[in-house]
């Protein structure tokens, strides 16, 4: 899942604020954007890990473009000071116990969600690529 992320950056304090507007409440603090980055990675997934812990539902990320639009009309005066960036977080671990399913496909889709996953970062497997579909479409 990637998630969208927000650097502001008040005008007393030196510090970044660092928020994940999918995630209420899941926000860092941090002296230099590279900290940052590798402190809201980990706000994430401890936000995911208590969100499994009590049976939540992984929220889907939305896309950059959704957040950037309501943050500039949220913060009309300060939006240009803020940037984003994207995170990707594995959210596998999150999602519960696994399960082994039989899945019947036509072998020439097989045959192109193998080569999707072999020419991408973004799956690990064939099962991840499946699971990603599988939200997507249960965003709709």
């Amino acid at each position: 899942m990637k998630y969208a992320v927000v650097f502001t950056q008040g005008e007393k304090n030196s510090d970044y604020q660092v928020s994940v507007p999918d995630l209420p409440g899941c926000a860092i603090s941090a002296k230099t954007i590279d900290i940052g980055m590798e402190e809201v990675t980990k706000a994430i997934k401890s936000h995911l890990a208590i969100l499994a812990e009590y049976g939540e539902k992984v929220p889907n990320a939305k896309g950059l473009d959704s957040h950037r639009k309501n943050y500039i009309l949220e913060n009309p005066h300060t939006f240009s000071q803020a940037f984003w960036a994207i995170i990707s977080i594995d959210i596998t671990p999150y999602l519960g116990k696994s399960h082994k399913i039989n899945v019947t496909l036509p072998e020439l889709l097989i045959a192109q969600i193998d080569d999707k996953v072999s020419k991408s970062s973004d799956y690990k497997t064939r099962s991840g690529f499946i699971a990603s579909a599988c939200f997507a479409e249960l965003e709709k």
